[in-house]
């Protein structure tokens, strides 16, 4: 697999798995009727934040994930993340991939931490790859997200030095 920048190129093959996801409404906080352009300017991140794509050999889209920072000012040497895998694609390493990527541009690109302000605690794939790349879960927030089969669950903030 191969990591790289996103380009508007990429975009439609992004947005072919994303809008499933976000519609789903289980595993993010945004609004469920985002439209694609919506969701288009909020993951095509402006400098000092990137998007990257992760593709197979043949191209094929496996995943995305995006890296910006969590706050501005003070706060701005604290990174944040954000990652999509595309249905299919679970379970065969490509949101570790991503992740360790993420980590590495991060602390590459000047960050000193990496935090995710929401993740939806019932994601148990994705609280597992965290915890097993180093990140704590600081704080959850009970009944932060109000997911669609579940009712209001648990949205852990989660943390790790780079």
């Amino acid at each position: 697999m191969l990591i790289r920048e996103a380009t508007e190129e990429d975009w439609p093959a992004m947005w072919a798995f994303m809008e499933g996801v976000i519609r789903a409404g289980d595993t993010y906080t945004y609004d469920r009727d985002l439209t694609e352009e919506q969701t288009r300017d909020s993951w095509l991140v402006p400098l000092p934040g990137r998007a990257f794509v992760a593709v197979d050999d043949d191209g094929r889209m496996l995943g995305t994930s995006k890296v910006t920072r969590n706050h501005g000012g003070g706060g701005a040497h604290i990174a944040s993340a954000s990652y999509m895998v595309a249905p299919g694609h679970h379970g065969r390493g490509v949101g570790r991939a991503l992740g360790e990527h993420s980590l590495q541009w991060a602390r590459a690109a000047g960050f000193r931490a990496m935090q995710f302000n929401a993740v939806v605690e019932t994601n148990t794939r994705a609280v597992a790859l965290w915890h097993s790349l180093g990140f704590a879960t600081i704080a959850t927030l009970p009944g932060g997200f109000e997911h669609p089969d579940q009712g209001f669950v648990g949205l852990h903030i989660m943390y790790r030095e780079l």
